[in-house]
């Protein structure tokens, strides 16, 4: 049997009215849209917990949207970790990652809802890419072997937004962030990113009076870092404005390396020590920057600054986990 396209129930751009669904609004990304939704007077907010609704789950996922009908998505649910948890359950994270986005996006185009924002990586770009990294150069060339299920997972998301725009008139875009970090992050030491897990692992050692600081790697590998409420603002901009289709970078265009982002841990943990380099870990990708040129010329850029948003992540952290 042909699928015939629903009817659209939502034009135009994103306003006050608008019923919108946050999908994983319990995670980093998610919790930082809903802040920035409901600080600009977005009220008609639906979200739903695992316990609620399993994403998993295509008929629930149908059945839920079918009901809500909400106008606009922000597709932030996913299973996200560090290098060590993407290397080591390589088959969780391809897995989850893609029957989840399959089966939002695909409800989604059933429930007749025409606007959707989806939430990628900056991992979907080769591993060799040239600096700083611009979308066209997705798949062309090989990822980074560590995070490669999620990865194909991620494109596989930009893929099926492409090809319902292309088939059905949807208006599905997606954005590819850097590496975030912020409110509500995952400050395990096994799971985590670089970044809250070099708060944790600084604080911890600050805690015991340690004289120097394990960084995993060289040093050398340089990363790019967003706050993740510059990730929503970026999030919410897009839909503001009409943007309907397309991939969109979204970072502040300057990396450092992760020397670099271990000082910038210790001074603001306040962390007297020396930091001592495990080479016996992986570095991961050489280098990851993002070209922020698609973003700039709409008129957005990151407001905070890489040692301001460590602080906020380190009150954030001695809030949540430390105390």
């Amino acid at each position: 049997m042909v699928m015939q396209p629903m009817t659209i129930m939502s034009n135009g751009r994103l306003n006050k009215n608008s019923k919108i669904y946050v999908a994983g609004h319990r995670g980093l990304v998610g919790s930082a849209i809903v802040r920035r939704l409901s600080s600009a007077g977005y009220t008609n907010l639906i979200m739903r917990s695992h316990a609620e609704l399993d994403l998993a789950n295509q008929a629930e996922v149908n059945q839920f949207l079918n009901q809500e009908k909400p106008d606009y998505i922000f597709m932030a649910a996913a299973k996200v970790g560090g290098i060590q948890a993407n290397n080591n359950f390589r088959a969780e994270f391809i897995y989850q990652n893609l029957i989840v986005e399959a089966n939002v996006i695909h409800s989604a185009w059933k429930a007749g809802v025409q606007r959707l924002l989806f939430l990628g990586s900056s991992c979907i770009y080769p591993r060799d890419c040239p600096q700083p990294m611009k979308e066209e150069y997705l798949l062309t060339g090989p990822l980074e072997q560590t995070n490669e299920p999620y990865a194909i997972a991620k494109i596989a998301g930009i893929k099926l937004c492409e090809s319902y725009n292309r088939q059905y008139g949807t208006r599905y875009v997606s954005v590819m962030p850097t590496n975030l970090y912020g409110p509500n992050d995952n400050y395990d030491l096994n799971n985590s990113h670089v970044l809250p897990a070099l708060v944790r692992k600084t604080h911890e050692a600050k805690v015991r009076g340690d004289k120097a600081l394990v960084v995993w790697g060289s040093g050398k590998p340089k990363r790019e870092f967003l706050y993740v409420d510059d990730m929503a603002d970026a999030c919410v901009f897009l839909m503001e404005r009409d943007i309907g289709d397309g991939i969109f970078n979204v970072g502040t265009g300057m990396d450092v390396t992760i020397r670099e982002l271990a000082e910038t841990v210790m001074n603001v943990v306040g962390f007297k020590g020396e930091i001592v380099f495990d080479s016996s870990k992986p570095d991961g990708t050489p280098r990851k920057l993002l070209n922020v040129d698609r973003m700039k010329e709409l008129g957005w850029q990151a407001k905070t600054s890489l040692s301001e948003g460590i602080g906020l992540c380190y009150t954030d952290f001695l809030n949540k986990v430390a105390n």
